[in-house]
């Protein structure tokens, strides 16, 4: 009990981090979404890094290493992934700052259900009624608010979409968290410094060009992206899924908050229909989850007696 205590206390502060991030970036609204990513890649491959040192894991970093080039698919797959969060983290940065951030909370609101429908195509899961019935709502939202916008939402959609093909890919390899982190770091940083670089001889980087806050802020971008990434996978270790189910709705519901009540978007009542049609098929999803969690372990408990 007191193991999953301490797992509930990760996760809980790994979301409450994820939930309030966008006032970080926020902060950096004067600097370009491109920008901020560069350096998020980059500062989090320093940073996690440097941990692995720290921690002497540089042996099993290394294994890491040689055993995904060893498994080509597995090496391939993870630099997919490494784009995929690349090209996720870009969007939820741009939208953040552009006032998309009611979107942004819809897109996680959405993606363990495209999670799970990535699940029923590619690892040929089944869904019980209930689950049927949960997709069925999450639609019917959806369907609501590109009626009331005159336009799907993109935002959402890609958000939830690249994170979810992301959990995917990553499901299918097994890696320590922070050692996972570093190399799909390691794929794109390259990449960022290229780009990084241009920005500097083209004049338009901010970093060591404004002010001291602007830079150790960019700096930090390593710490908010690692960290809560750390916490989680400490806490998932610990604690059943289902409980996980329950608590990743505390970031989405954090950043919803923020974008109506903090930074004023809007969110009238065609707004509150469709949400409340997915806020429905998440509480209709996770606790069929719950039940059917609960029945196989008591089934298994049945058989051991």
């Amino acid at each position: 009990m007191e193991k999953e205590r301490s797992g509930v206390l990760w996760a809980v502060t790994a979301y409450l981090i994820w939930g309030v991030l966008p006032v970080y970036w926020k902060s950096l609204a004067h600097v370009s979404s491109m920008e901020i990513l560069l350096g998020r890649i980059v500062w989090a491959f320093i940073l996690t890094l440097l941990l692995i040192l720290l921690l002497r894991n540089g042996p099993d970093l290394w294994h890491d290493l040689k055993t995904l080039w060893r498994t080509q698919k597995s090496f391939w797959s993870l630099f997919a992934a490494s784009i995929l969060i690349s090209g996720n983290w870009f969007i939820y940065i741009w939208a953040v700052n552009e006032g998309y951030l009611v979107q942004t909370s819809l897109g996680y609101y959405m993606n363990p259900l495209v999670s799970v429908l990535l699940g029923i195509i590619f690892l040929k899961e089944k869904l019980t009624s209930a689950q049927k019935n949960a997709f069925l709502l999450a639609v019917i939202g959806v369907t609501v608010l590109t009626i009331s916008y005159g336009k799907f939402p993109w935002i959402a959609f890609l958000l939830a979409v690249s994170f979810a093909v992301y959990g995917l890919v990553k499901k299918q390899i097994a890696l320590d968290a922070l050692r996972g982190l570093t190399i799909e770091t390691f794929f794109i940083t390259p990449i960022a410094l290229v780009f990084y670089i241009s920005l500097f001889l083209k004049g338009e980087a901010v970093f060591l060009h404004i002010d001291l806050k602007t830079d150790v802020l960019l700096i930090f971008t390593g710490v908010v992206t690692a960290l809560p990434l750390v916490l989680f996978a400490k806490g998932a270790q610990r604690m059943p899924l289902y409980m996980v189910g329950f608590l990743q709705y505390i970031a989405p519901t954090i950043m919803l908050f923020l974008g109506v009540v903090v930074y004023g978007e809007t969110f009238g009542k065609t707004e509150l229909l469709a949400f409340s049609f997915i806020w429905l098929a998440l509480i209709l999803f996770t606790v069929s989850k719950v039940l059917e969690v609960l029945k196989n372990k008591n089934e298994r408990l049945s058989e051991k007696s």
